[in-house]
């Protein structure tokens, strides 16, 4: 457990608190928002192909949706033949159902670590955390744009990662609705739409506005890039 808390903070953690506070040295006027909107871009290039590739593996899922449900219903009683079938079908479409659960983690490791940031990173004392070669500023001004408190939580930026979040979800949904009672992961989607985004609000309210307008702008990025893949490829219906 120490050995994956000190991977934690060294592999995630220390590099995206320094790369912040380098930014915020850069800026001119020190504007903490700036350094996070830069920093987050940064982010979503570094991590643009594991997200490309999860868009794709859940596009191709989600295109083979009603032969799934044709043997789901065919075996529903023999989970064996199911779950063969199932892999064969995987096979035949050259799908990997698993593909897009890494990036989805890889994404989910980096909020955790920037809300690390947020929530300890700008006491005083973590400054000392600093790599050597990255200056360490007197104080930190915490506001965005010298309007925003980024070190409290914000109501607009709260609702504005919820919106975000809930297109971002809704883009990459099928227009079929679900059929019938045995459509366990249409449902769950369908519910997950609509739960998420407000867990997303609750968060983003009670937590450092700096983490909702990373997690604003990080959810814009992605449906920008959500939209181009859906163009370029055909969104499935």
């Amino acid at each position: 457990m120490e050995f994956l808390s000190y991977l934690f903070n060294e592999v995630l953690y220390r590099p995206l608190f320094n790369s912040l506070i380098f930014l915020y040295n850069q800026i001119p006027g020190h504007d903490f928002g700036l350094a996070i909107i830069i920093l987050t871009i940064l982010i979503k290039l570094i991590l643009f192909p594991v997200s490309q590739k999860a868009i794709k593996s859940q596009k191709e899922t989600q295109a083979i949706q009603p032969k799934i449900k044709e043997i789901q219903e065919k075996y529903k009683n023999d989970r064996e033949k199911q779950g063969r079938a199932m892999m064969e079908l995987y096979k035949e479409h050259k799908v990997n159902p698993a593909a897009g659960c890494l990036p989805l983690i890889i994404q989910f490791l980096v909020l955790i670590a920037m809300f690390t940031v947020f929530r300890t990173g700008l006491d005083p004392e973590k400054l000392k955390s600093l790599y050597w070669f990255i200056e360490r500023p007197e104080t930190i001004n915490h506001f965005f744009l010298g309007i925003v408190d980024l070190a409290k939580g914000s109501i607009i930026f709260g609702v504005l990662a919820g919106i975000t979040q809930f297109i971002q979800s809704k883009m990459m949904m099928t227009n079929k609705p679900a059929s019938g009672k045995n459509d366990f992961a249409g449902l769950m989607n369908k519910q997950m739409l609509y739960v998420f985004p407000v867990m997303t609000v609750f968060l983003g309210i009670k937590f450092p506005a700096g983490l909702a307008l990373y997690w604003t702008l990080s959810n814009i990025l992605t449906i920008i890039q959500q939209y181009f893949f859906l163009k370029k490829n055909g969104k499935q219906s």
